[in-house]
């Protein structure tokens, strides 16, 4: 199916919110993993959501150039059109925007979504990330302030950080020290900025403990219940249903499922899956290299194998080592079998 319009995600993250479950949102660094994502979920039977990096677009874009947001929109045009060729619907969203890539990143995609909006055309991306969690958070709220009513005019969906995510990920990193847990008063600052959505909509990644990449069990003290906390306290304040607010659940590698069933329950409707996907995709690449060893080199004078060495043979297989973990991913989070439905 085509890529969601505008409508179409927003009905996906009320249907989560509704049914009580979240989707994946993965992210992709080649047409091969994007691939492999449409893959998993189609198996899946489950919607879900491709996100891109400025890591992941420099790499889409070249390693010898420096040109991300050519790098996002080539993303994008292949995702969007590839996406047709599936039974499912996935949005496309932008992950981990730090200030100092607003201007090379998250600005121009916007811009080239203005003048496809005004062209007539649906936005070349559904969603985008703003990630203010290494500044102030006044700041980071007056940043999010002044993309908003641009979002709301093409129809996107704003992601807001408030807290901050352990470990890195592309260049954005938090000290051992920082504030990993979000409060309430965090987070009533952001409402009183930005609205519930009369404003725009936005969808907010609140931080319970998260880091970023995989540890040792143990290494991680997540608090899945605060969300349930702080949804409860602006429920009270401002006099809304339950659960106000949209989430995003980010460094979640190695969590339990109950721990991602607690954050699902208490509003969590995306959970970024980057890691694990990593890991499938090159763990794959490693056994298939090592179990046929001669026929990926020319050894001993040999010709090797160039049924084993194409990139097309041990390509195929990484996708679908990726496509597993995406299954797995979707179950975990309650999404499978929900497509169309």
């Amino acid at each position: 199916m085509p890529v969601a319009t505008p409508e179409q995600y927003a009905e996906m993250l009320d249907k989560a919110k509704k049914g009580g479950f979240a989707y994946p949102a993965i992210n992709a660094s080649s047409s091969s993993t994007i691939n492999g994502i449409l893959q998993g979920l189609t198996e899946a039977g489950s919607d879900g959501i491709i996100q891109v990096t400025t890591g992941g677009a420099d790499f889409f874009a070249g390693q010898s150039v420096k040109a991300r947001a050519s790098g996002a929109l080539a993303f994008a045009a292949f995702a969007t059109e590839v996406a047709k060729n599936y039974p499912i619907t996935v949005a496309l969203h932008t992950d981990h925007c730090p200030k100092n890539a607003l201007d090379d990143f998250v600005l121009p995609l916007l811009a080239a979504s203005e003048a496809e909006v005004r062209a007539g055309h649906n936005p070349i991306f559904q969603s985008h990330m703003w990630d203010g969690s290494a500044v102030p958070l006044a700041e980071n709220i007056e940043i999010a302030k002044g993309l908003l009513p641009r979002m709301k005019a093409i129809h996107a969906i704003l992601e807001v950080e408030i807290g901050v995510v352990g470990g890195e990920e592309d260049g954005v990193g938090a000290a051992e020290n920082a504030n990993l847990y979000t409060t309430l008063d965090d987070v009533v600052q952001v409402v009183e900025a930005l609205g519930l959505g009369e404003q725009g909509r936005y969808i907010a990644a609140l931080t319970f403990g998260n880091v970023h990449g995989v540890y040792k069990p143990g290494n991680v003290k997540l608090r899945p219940e605060l969300l349930g906390e702080i949804q409860e306290g602006l429920a009270a304040k401002y006099g809304t249903g339950a659960k106000p607010l949209d989430l995003v659940f980010h460094g979640g590698s190695g969590s339990t499922d109950a721990e991602i069933a607690t954050a699902v329950a208490n509003g969590v409707v995306k959970m970024n899956i980057d890691t694990d996907t990593q890991y499938a995709y090159s763990r794959s690449i490693a056994d298939t290299v090592l179990r046929n060893y001669d026929g990926f080199l020319k050894v001993d004078g040999e010709v090797g194998n160039k049924k084993v060495y194409d990139p097309r043979s041990w390509g195929k297989i990484a996708e679908s080592a990726l496509a597993k973990r995406v299954v797995e991913a979707t179950q975990q989070l309650g999404s499978a079998g929900h497509s169309g439905k």
